[in-house]
């Protein structure tokens, strides 16, 4: 005889393959007496599962919904593409900046039986994932133990190298993973600077933990110390601008990963751009589409008026010919 915990995973795979069992259906399959299938669907309800009854000769059991999330029971073929779904949800940021994908993914992956886990880690070796080509380019496998040392809660080591490509090795406490919709940022707290940090992820060449464990008490925004990383980066030319527009609509012209925003009363905001050059922020500036004042520098100015005469001579032209 099966143990009651294996019937009972028993039963959810019959309930799961078809809308409509009767009881003595169930008690045939199953080879044991309809009392038993009573009593088990009582256990199944009392875990969380919704299974629906309809009495009378005809009636039977459905699987329904809920109060609570159930185990599920899924063969190889429906765990290994459930794998495959969150971990291309993990690389699209398809769910915004949260990590609710790869935290499933984490959990998923180690309960797969080994003949499944390995092939999903052929998969990983066989698939590419093709970023834009401004977006760097992370394994899975690295992503996945960042999101553990974030879970995981002690100190980590850190390999990492800059954007001049220096490699130093750092001790941080983990945090967050913040997706941008570009690429993949790991929020920790630097423990020989005392600081909290951005570190992109693509980056980090390895992580190792230190068996330290750390409880964080001032911890961030994790997505807004990630923006405002990203808006104050090493630029070679600033430009300082005013809109004559509330700190709300700013946000919305502007985002926080693009420019440092200062509210100037209830309706003007100053906001701080880097750039490359004085011609690509003045390029940049004409594509906002609403009024605006270079505050700062000249050069920045200068160029937004040459494209603007540029751009106005050009519908002229057009409109004489």
């Amino acid at each position: 005889m099966i143990s009651t915990s294996a019937r009972l995973l028993r039963l959810v795979s019959l309930l799961s393959a078809r809308p409509l069992w009767t009881c003595g259906e169930l008690a045939e399959r199953m080879a044991v007496t309809e009392r038993t299938v009573r009593r088990d669907v009582a256990r199944l309800r009392e875990l969380g599962y919704g299974i629906d009854s309809d009495p009378g000769p005809w009636g039977g059991y459905r699987l329904g919904g809920g109060t609570r999330i159930p185990p599920l029971v899924l063969d190889d073929e429906e765990a290994l593409a459930v794998a495959v779904g969150l971990r291309e949800a993990a690389l699209s940021g398809v769910l915004g900046s949260d990590q609710a994908a790869l935290s499933a993914l984490l959990k998923l992956r180690q309960v797969l039986p080994p003949r499944i886990a390995g092939r999903l880690g052929e998969m990983d070796e066989a698939f590419v994932h093709t970023p834009r080509p401004d977006e760097p380019q992370i394994a899975p496998g690295m992503l996945l133990e960042l999101a553990t040392a974030c879970r995981r809660g002690e100190r980590t080591r850190l390999s990492y190298r800059d954007r001049e490509g220096k490699a130093t090795v750092r001790d941080v406490d983990p945090y967050r993973l913040v997706h941008t919709g570009r690429r993949w940022y790991f929020v920790a707290r630097d423990v020989t600077r005392g600081e909290w940090r951005t570190f992109r992820a693509d980056r980090v060449g390895q992580i190792r933990p230190t068996g330290h464990a750390v409880e964080l008490v001032d911890s961030p925004d994790p997505a807004l110390l990630v923006s405002r990383s990203i808006a104050s980066g090493a630029y070679p030319l600033y430009v300082t601008i005013r809109l004559p527009l509330p700190m709300n609509q700013a946000l919305r012209l502007i985002p926080p990963t693009v420019g440092t925003h200062h509210s100037e009363g209830p309706d003007a905001t100053i906001v701080d751009i880097g750039g490359p050059d004085a011609d690509g922020l003045a390029k940049y500036l004409l594509t906002l589409g609403t009024p605006l004042r270079v505050l700062s520098p000249d050069d920045v100015r200068e160029a937004l008026l040459r494209r603007a005469r540029e751009l106005f001579e050009d519908n002229v032209n057009s409109q004489l010919q």
